[in-house]
């Protein structure tokens, strides 16, 4: 190790995990000694000495790999990332001789590619080595010395070593892979949130009834052994580092092994199979694992009874999704045998059935009482656990459902609902618009926002807002559990077509970080023109209904104009000033995500990219840069949030204290005779009028405000800003 190196020293740490596994992840690295530890959607982020990080990678059953970071790097340009990248001592990481691979994850407008960023790396190590000690590594893309990543995060990109070589789910274990295999990981993930190590302690067993190659058999018997589960890799991306401790490496290891062989097997792990041949692969791989004397296997029938083996214990089953394997018009059948066996043989047990296709879940007759999402590869699967208690009697969703619509609290709101549906739909339909509001806490009691995508199929996006702390947590859960209950009938929808959220006041960054990551897209038409929506990864589906009118008004005047949309989002108005003949466009926003689902906008309207231009820039800079360039264009839409602190903007963004400034300075890129739409959603906000004395100001809030809002008049304020000395156009017409 060289002298720079010491391992007691707190370095920053990123280890990342599948979509959902995170929360799982984080209480294993607390358990490793981990500090200052930050849950993200698939990493998880912290600090601490070597140890720490070597005991992430041989005892987490959840991470994919673990990272050490080595810095964070200027990504605004390439030459800025190249540059950073070389200023690093790359002689205190890669020994003489030592091989190299860099790999890359995100993008940005500089670097648009992975293949791009990763060589970009390399280029920067190799030439730095060359300088400082006359030759370049070697680049082996297979099981090298050193494997480099690169992660870009907007303009800032952290260069990092993998310590794990190669993703940790591979635990040298599997001879065979069987049809639709989840990963080691993600397995050990399930069983852990499931409480699989509780119930072991307590003596229960597990059971999995379709157990495949038996994943979930041998990481159950893992944990069950106390075996670390990387022991037996024989190769880490930390072995070629120059800063490995070979010492304190083996001596984890060593405790490691010592664990394992203090634990005394206890055939406490049950599997079953119809098939003969994933019963022998999840016996060869129980076997390579160390772990066949903690696990029973035959051959049976998912629809033969079958006896508990202790009063106790976790039954855990990932039937087909359909997606892989399995036939769709056996799966139902399927999925209400799964049911039967877990109400019948194993009442007063926990269960956990991960799926890929929720909608089968209702035909196993059993209420699930959590529901976690996980990715297992690339399908979105939802993980439900149940309680089998006897004493209590159990139900079937649907069932559930109709009991809570008959309670008269529900049938108001179904009344309620129906009313509004039936006045709202036929005006929808002859404005040619799929997304509308039907609901919005009509009845005060019952305080939620609903609103209609689609028409076939059709969506119910829910947003329940959110309860003070004077209103009683039991009545606001029976009432969100009422208005639930009815919407399948009154929409005619599948409860998979119902999507909810908890609308709460955002603070900082949060407003525009993801929920979750991978959920379902939907395109919906609104005035001619299509759009997509995301009912699961963040705050807001991408399309602001209240601002409906507003769009149709930047499409009446953007003929022939140039225009600028600021903090764009989606850039659903750009759309629809394309659709109205803008010569040129720019939209600007700060979230490479929110840019390329307005790229998505755009090509699904079949607009040329060359003709509308996407820049990734906080907008407040950006205006510095620009305004002083003069007048650009004739039409501008400025929708600033009401509030952001992110961490990649400059300042604190507040709309009522810097409205103005920002005004002043989008009005200096207004040609003569052109005009500035200014929105906001701050339900409290008061237009500074005598700040902007030498504007022309025309309020048309309520001119812009759609039938479907109609009830609240306070969800926009909307201006139409013009230099005084030219006078304003007559309103456009709206929907």
């Amino acid at each position: 190790m060289t002298e720079t190196m010491d391992p007691n020293e707190s370095r920053f740490w990123v280890a990342t995990a599948p979509v959902g596994a995170t929360s799982v992840l984080a209480e294993e690295l607390a358990g490793f000694g981990a500090l200052q530890i930050k849950e993200r959607s698939t990493d998880v982020r912290f600090q601490g000495p070597l140890e720490v990080g070597y005991r992430a990678c041989l005892w987490s059953r959840s991470a994919t790999r673990v990272l050490l970071s080595l810095g964070s790097v200027d990504a605004a340009s390439s030459q800025t990332l190249y540059a950073g990248a070389r200023r690093i001592d790359w002689r205190d990481h890669l020994a003489p001789g030592a091989t190299l691979a860099c790999d890359c994850t995100g993008a940005n407008d500089a670097i648009k590619h992975t293949i791009y960023g990763a060589q970009l790396l390399k280029d920067a190590v190799c030439d730095a080595l060359r300088e400082n000690t006359g030759a370049r590594p070697d680049v082996k893309p297979e099981r090298p010395s050193v494997q480099l990543h690169l992660h870009v995060e907007g303009a800032q990109a952290l260069i990092l070593v993998d310590f794990a070589g190669e993703s940790l789910h591979r635990r040298g274990y599997r001879t065979e892979g069987g049809r639709a295999p989840v990963k080691e990981n993600l397995a050990a993930a399930i069983l852990l949130r499931a409480g699989w190590p509780a119930i072991f302690q307590s003596g229960g067993s597990l059971v999995d009834p379709m157990c495949g190659s038996g994943t979930f058999l041998t990481e159950a018997a893992l944990i069950a052994a106390d075996a670390a589960p990387g022991l037996g890799r024989d190769y880490w991306g930390f072995a070629g580092w120059h800063g490995f401790d070979a010492p304190l490496w083996q001596a984890l290891c060593e405790e490691s092994a010592q664990r394992r062989a203090a634990s005394v097997p206890r055939r406490c792990i049950i599997g079953y199979d119809s098939d003969a041949d994933a019963v022998r692969m999840s016996l060869a791989n129980a076997d390579s694992a160390g772990v066949a004397e903690w696990i029973h296997l035959e051959r049976r029938d998912i629809a033969s009874e079958q006896a508990a083996p202790t009063v106790t214990g976790l039954v855990v089953a990932n039937p087909p999704y359909g997606e892989r394997i399995g036939d769709d018009s056996t799966l139902p059948a399927l999925y209400a045998q799964l049911g039967k066996l877990l109400t019948q043989s194993y009442a007063g047990w926990q269960a956990a059935v991960l799926t890929g296709n929720p909608p089968l879940a209702r035909h196993l007759g059993v209420y699930a009482k959590r529901t976690h999402r996980f990715m297992n590869g690339s399908i979105d699967c939802r993980l439900l656990r149940f309680d089998l208690s006897a004493a209590a009697p159990v139900k079937s969703a649907q069932t559930v459902l109709a009991d809570r619509a008959q309670r008269p609290g529900a049938q108001m709101v179904a009344n309620r609902l129906k009313k509004n549906l039936q006045r709202f739909q036929s005006w929808a339909a002859r404005n040619d618009i799929e997304a509308f509001r039907v609901y919005d806490a009509d009845m005060p009691e019952y305080a939620f926002a609903i609103d209609i995508y689609g028409r076939n199929p059709r969506h119910v996006y829910v947003q329940e807002y959110d309860a003070p702390k004077t209103v009683d947590q039991n009545k606001a859960r029976d009432r969100r559990r009422e208005v639930l209950s009815v919407l399948p009938e009154v929409f005619a929808v599948p409860l998979e077509q119902i999507h909810t959220r908890v609308r709460r006041l955002q603070k900082g960054s949060a407003q525009y970080q993801p929920r979750s990551a991978g959920g379902s897209r939907f395109l919906v038409r609104e005035g001619g023109l299509k759009f997509w929506v995301n009912f699961d990864d963040y705050l807001d589906t991408g399309l602001f209904l209240d601002h409906r009118i507003t769009r149709d008004r930047i499409r009446h005047l953007a003929s022939g104009k140039d225009f600028l949309n600021l903090f764009c989002y989606t850039a659903s108005a750009t759309v629809y000033a394309a659709a109205g003949g803008a010569r040129h466009s720019i939209s600007v926003d700060l979230s490479n995500t929110y840019l390329q689902w307005a790229r998505d906008n755009l090509d699904a309207n079949g607009f040329e990219r060359g003709d509308h231009e996407l820049h990734a820039a906080d907008c407040l800079q950006w205006l510095e840069d620009n305004a002083a360039k003069g007048p650009a264009f004739d039409l501008i839409f400025l929708d600033p949030p009401t509030f952001s602190n992110s961490k990649r903007m400059e300042g604190v963004l507040d709309v009522q204290r810097d409205h103005v400034g920002m005004i002043n300075r989008t009005l200096q890129l207004l040609r003569p005779g052109g005009q500035l739409i200014f929105s906001t959603n701050y339900t409290r906000f008061k237009l500074d009028t005598s700040a902007l004395s030498g504007c022309a100001i025309e309020d048309i809030s309520a001119a812009t405000l759609p039938l479907d809002f109609e009830r609240n008049p306070k969800i926009h304020r909307c201006y139409v800003i013009r230099q005084a000395d030219t006078r304003l156009p007559e309103s456009s017409p709206g929907v």
